[in-house]
């Protein structure tokens, strides 16, 4: 069954630029990933902290080893210090 996620990240307006470059590398090599279909990244028009990536997981087990990948861990480790919160995760399906 495939997943569609959508996250929401805010960054602090301080941070913005390093969370942007962090995200974009994401979209790079995440598009590499066999289980990805698609890896799409917004920015908000409004708000330019305001980030928002929509995704299309062939799996869920796929989704799950995209999250181990060392690049999705280097997000993590800007979420408490960079972010104004935590990023909203919506796990998806078609109806």
């Amino acid at each position: 069954m495939k997943i569609y996620l959508t996250a929401i990240i805010k960054a602090k307006e301080e941070h913005k630029a390093e969370v942007l470059e962090v995200l974009q590398n994401m979209v790079t090599e995440t598009r590499k990933e066999e289980a990805n279909e698609l890896y799409t990244l917004h920015q908000g028009i409004e708000d330019k902290n305001h980030f928002v990536f929509y995704e299309i997981w062939k799996s869920e087990e796929g989704l799950k080893q995209h999250n181990e990948q060392p690049y999705i861990k280097a997000f993590g480790n800007l979420v408490d210090e960079k972010l104004q919160e935590k990023p909203q995760i919506y796990l998806t399906e078609i109806i």
